[in-house]
């Protein structure tokens, strides 16, 4: 069985073109080595993939043409234990310090805002740090 129908059947990637293109991009690897969509996959074979984030290590257990539901996906393929243990310390790690862009709630500030805001670093600024000779 081609691995990108595989990918898309076990529910790894939502199209069978979005396989192909990390297929291409080589963020999956078959045995170690990266590989072409049409690849032939075995059970048994080790299939290592990245989406997004999350980096799995996957051992095909089962072949299917067919996209079915979760659960039965979930029955094509046993994640590696030490896939797992990483994955979980990578969501703990996010946990504990997220990402500082996700923090940003408003966006960007807008031409009002930022005039707001330069016009507050002006009035600190000369207060703390006059140069008139006057005083």
């Amino acid at each position: 069985m081609r691995l990108d129908k595989w990918l898309w059947a076990a529910r790894f990637y939502k199209t069978r073109a979005l396989a192909v293109q990390e297929i291409e991009r080589g963020r999956v690897q078959v045995a170690g080595a990266n590989a072409k969509p049409s690849r032939d996959l075995r059970p048994g074979d080790v299939v290592t993939l990245r989406q997004g984030l999350v980096s799995r290590e996957v051992q095909v257990r089962a072949l299917s043409t067919q996209r079915g539901p979760a659960p039965v996906a979930q029955q094509l393929y046993e994640e590696t234990p030490a896939s797992v243990a990483a994955r979980e310390q990578a969501a703990a790690t996010r946990r504990i310090a997220p990402e500082p862009a996700h923090a940003i709630e408003q966006g960007r500030p807008t031409k009002r805002d930022r005039r707001a805001l330069d016009a507050q670093r002006r009035g600190d600024w000369n207060e703390r740090w006059s140069a008139t000779l006057g005083d």
